[in-house]
């Protein structure tokens, strides 16, 4: 994120906080659980997760693949490339994921294989140091940035994997602000809807359709949500 806001300061807190939260909903999980239904189309439990330890295998490798510089992405323009635009990409990628868990004849192994990963990861962003510059998905940003696209990656998943686990814990304060300020960088202000931090981030990502009233007090950037996918 660009150095004029705050969201980088927090990114390791904000990256603790959106992965526990999200391990314990998974902790408890079983092999029933795993295929519900989430809010991402075509995956059940099992299939989100594998997308999950994908994302904490990239953090990992990320956080220790140093990059020359200059930077050319940051914590809100690392989005840019997530749009709605590629319909055969996330045709592929549903299809790499749902093939991936399949794998995994016991739901468990995955599960902890998961929770291993991920609790690596955060490990591995605390001992970063945050203005380092690394590379993933070929681009460069510092590590403060990328810490702070895997909290919210973490937390907008956190909200699709719980859709059909009644009961089950929200995504974490700290997750839902670095979520608000990169939607907000993105759009350019703060957003002029009244929305819950989850209830923006549903909107903005396409797993909510806006109203027409939303559409109103949006005015000429309702045409520009989703703002990422």
């Amino acid at each position: 994120m660009a150095a004029d806001t705050e969201v980088p300061h927090a990114a390791v807190p904000a990256l603790r906080a959106a992965y526990g939260s999200l391990a314990d909903v998974v902790r408890p999980l079983g092999d029933e659980e795993s295929w519900l239904p989430t809010a991402c189309t075509g995956w059940a439990v099992r299939d989100l997760l594998f997308h999950l330890l994908g994302d904490a295998r990239r953090a990992l490798i990320a956080l220790h693949t140093p990059a020359a510089g200059p930077a050319d992405r940051d914590a809100v323009t690392y989005w840019r490339d997530w749009g709605p635009g590629d319909p055969v990409g996330a045709a592929n990628g549903r299809r790499f994921a749902r093939v991936g868990a399949s794998m995994f004849l016991d739901f468990g192994q995955l599960r902890d294989l998961y929770l291993e990963t991920a609790a690596a990861a955060v490990h591995a962003s605390a001992a970063t140091d945050p203005g380092r510059l690394v590379a993933t998905q070929g681009h460069v940003l510092t590590a403060g940035d990328l810490i702070t696209t895997l909290a919210v990656e973490a937390t907008v998943h956190h909200l699709d994997l719980v859709v059909a686990l009644p009961g089950a814990e929200p995504p974490s304060s700290a997750g839902l602000a670095a979520v608000r300020g990169t939607l907000d960088g993105l759009l350019g202000r703060p957003v002029p809807v009244p929305w819950s931090d989850a209830e923006y981030a549903r909107a903005a990502t396409g797993r909510a359709a806006l109203t027409e009233e939303e559409r109103r007090v949006l005015g000429s950037d309702a045409g520009r949500f989703p703002l990422f996918c």
